[in-house]
């Protein structure tokens, strides 16, 4: 059944998620040292360079400007919580180990709000610099979402994947809008973020559509 949506709240959005031209979102073999799997990497070439993510994930204070960057930085304006799967927070598996890993992203990581990560196992909240707190989420993708909204308030929810994570919201019909970034590289192979999954008929249609040198972008809104 779809999530109501709570005109009160903010939508419930995915930005500046990239896929092959082949559909994959990451690649096979996701680890430590490849966190998005064989070829992942080659995904973002659109966005490494931008001056958003070389100030807000780098800490620089350079980068290129253009198309690209202005979809980086609207895909961080208004966001008031993330959402984010188990992969998109560490590479290990199962059961945490010790307390020690706390993200991909260092000691500030770009978040600077509340991120919900889904998990199958407990962890307490982790309290990073610069406002971000992760907190784990055992029971559920509705139950992330609605601990989401509550500390979104009336900004937006930002769905950050990964793939499954992703696939799941839009089947549970909870997602309102999504911008993909469709880069010009072949994967072959790993997770395939719409395989299956029917746009159309959860109301989705393209309104918007900007090509750059590097990626196709393309922001799909689904109609009230």
């Amino acid at each position: 059944m779809a999530a109501r949506h709570n005109p009160a709240s903010g939508r419930v959005t995915v930005r500046g998620f990239t896929v092959s031209l082949d559909g994959y979102g990451a690649g096979a073999g996701q680890s430590l040292e490849r966190p998005l799997g064989a070829g992942g990497e080659t995904l973002h070439g659109w966005m490494i360079p931008t001056r958003t993510f070389q100030t807000m994930v780098l800490g620089k204070t350079d980068g290129t400007t253009g198309p690209d960057n202005d979809f980086a930085a609207r895909g961080f304006e208004n966001v008031g919580a993330w959402i984010l799967g188990r992969n998109m927070f560490a590479p290990v598996r199962g059961p945490w180990p010790d307390d020690r890993w706390k993200g991909w992203w260092g000691d500030e990581p770009p978040y600077h709000c509340h991120v919900f990560v889904l998990t199958h196992h407990p962890r307490a909240p982790v309290t990073m610099k610069g406002g971000t707190v992760f907190h784990f989420v055992t029971d559920g993708i509705e139950s992330a979402l609605r601990q989401a909204r509550d500390a979104a308030g009336a900004k937006d929810v930002r769905i950050g994947g990964g793939v499954s994570t992703i696939r799941q919201y839009l089947q549970a019909g909870s997602i309102d809008e999504m911008h993909l970034a469709v880069s010009p590289v072949l994967l072959g192979s790993g997770e395939h973020l719409l395989s299956g999954i029917d746009l159309p008929a959860l109301g989705f249609a393209v309104t918007e559509h900007v090509a750059t040198a590097a990626a196709t972008h393309i922001v799909l809104t689904k109609s009230q």
